[in-house]
């Protein structure tokens, strides 16, 4: 049964403290998951018809499997010390991951596949930092697997949204398929989670998630480790005033892109802003390790 509460919450008791199947979330194509482990701690599996994406959000790892050998050494303290290693695995892929330091945080995306792409471990350097808006709507986005990374369906990428600002802003869609007279893509359907991190512990970020005719529109609070399902419609974020914070956002639909619609009634906020936000860049990747 679809979550009809667009918040999940973390099971704090246990180190896999997300789990969220397609089928359980109401949808066709995004699993997730999110662990905390210990120096030391490994857990196994096959990749099956899938493929993964697994993000470090903290500590380091290595990756023994049937298609390559991975070792991080210059893992962040947490997201706000720095950019994410991210390890891409292909479908049939046998694979044991160790943690090498304690708190050492993870998430996963799982996608059904019948593509065959090349494993890969893009290291924080090699992720693109982009800026965007403008004023109190400034935020960092780091390209994790990027639109064009070669993989068949996931996108993630992560956003640093300083105390006070906007994000996710102005409003955008991507909940269905469109493409113009020549075939160009417009705007992909995708589903996506949004998997909050605030570098203080009583922070809060918060969230509206709406359709046109408004049959959905919701505005929820989130905290850290808190999830938000966005099965359709906008889904602007605005941080907490004196609290930074970053999500996570994977992506899986129709389409390998970020294609997507504004709201049409916020379309005029693009190119009115003055400057960017000097607090920007958050993180680099010089600030691993």
């Amino acid at each position: 049964m679809p979550y009809r509460n667009l918040v999940v919450k973390p099971n704090e008791r246990n180190s896999i403290y997300h789990r969220l199947d397609a089928e359980e979330a109401g949808w066709n194509y995004l699993n997730f998951e999110a662990r905390l482990m210990n120096k030391g701690e490994s857990f196994s599996e096959d990749t099956g018809e899938n493929e993964y994406c697994i993000v470090l959000l903290s500590g380091n790892f290595k990756v023994s499997s049937n298609k390559g050998q991975w070792e991080t050494r210059n893992g962040r303290k947490d997201v706000f010390s720095g950019i994410a290693h991210t390890l891409y695995l292909p479908r049939n892929t046998d694979f044991t991951f160790t943690a090498l330091k304690d708190a050492t945080d993870i998430a996963i995306c799982r996608v059904a596949t019948d593509e065959d792409h090349p494993p890969y471990l893009k290291q924080p350097e090699e992720a693109a930092i982009e800026f965007r808006g403008g004023d109190n709507a400034s935020r960092q986005i780091n390209s994790l697997l990027q639109p064009g990374f070669d993989c068949h369906k996931i996108v993630c990428v992560e956003v640093y949204t300083p105390a006070g600002n906007w994000s996710s802003y102005p409003a955008h869609k991507h909940d269905e398929r469109k493409v113009d007279g020549n075939g160009n893509l417009l705007e992909a359907d995708l589903e996506e989670v949004y998997f909050y991190k605030i570098d203080k512990p009583q922070g809060f970020a918060i969230q509206q998630v709406y359709t046109d005719d408004r049959s959905l529109n919701e505005i929820v609070k989130v905290h850290n480790n808190e999830m938000v399902l966005v099965p359709e419609g906008y889904h602007p974020v605005v941080a907490g005033h004196g609290y930074n914070v970053y999500y996570l956002n994977f992506l899986a639909g129709s389409d390998q892109s970020l294609a997507n619609t504004p709201d049409p009634e916020q379309e005029w906020i693009f190119g009115t802003w003055k400057g960017m936000d000097p607090r920007l860049p958050m993180v680099t990747a010089e600030m691993n390790g």
